[in-house]
């Protein structure tokens, strides 16, 4: 008689563990999905706040390579006096002057577009120097037609890195 009893519980309980266990394992699945779907949802907020802000960043990191553009800055600072020396120093000093400016805001774009803009302004620097060193070249305005001459025979470095910035943008809008 015992164990007709054990059976009988047996029967009705197992039923019962079933449900539960099922009930159990949906409600995991049900709390695991509500935390991909809430991280989802706070993931997508935090990309509608810092969208504007890297986009923001991106187009002055294009500003600064156009500023830093050899052709745009010889037209852009022109020489105070024949010295060639002077006029070395005075676009060295605009370089360094926009690239300072726009310093924080390699924290919004990759490293390797960030390598890329630091190795433009030290090309285009190394680039003026080296000219100014040429003994040909005996005054500011000298100085100022060799560069644009060299610009015409080889591709920019700032050109080089704006064209990474604006595949990163696309990449990174796609």
């Amino acid at each position: 008689m015992n164990t007709d009893k054990l059976f009988e519980l047996a029967f009705y309980t197992l039923p019962a563990v079933v449900t539960g266990l099922v009930a159990l394992y949906s409600f995991k699945n049900f709390s695991k999905n509500d935390e991909h779907r809430r991280r989802f949802m706070l993931m997508r907020e935090n990309q509608k706040q810092t969208l504007p802000i890297k986009l923001q960043a991106y187009e002055r990191l294009a500003l600064l390579l156009e500023r830093i553009n050899p052709s745009k800055l010889l037209l852009r600072v022109p020489p105070v006096n024949d010295n060639k020396n002077d006029y070395q120093n005075i676009l060295i000093h605009h370089i360094e002057q926009e690239f300072e400016h726009n310093l924080t805001q390699q924290i919004y774009v990759s490293d390797e577009s960030w390598t890329l803009i630091v190795t433009a302004k030290n090309s285009i620097i190394q680039n003026i120097r080296k000219t100014c060193l040429k003994a040909d070249i005996v005054n500011a305005d000298k100085l100022r037609e060799e560069i644009m001459t060299q610009l015409f025979q080889t591709e920019s470095p700032t050109q080089i890195a704006l064209d990474h910035l604006k595949s990163e943008i696309k990449e990174f809008l796609s």
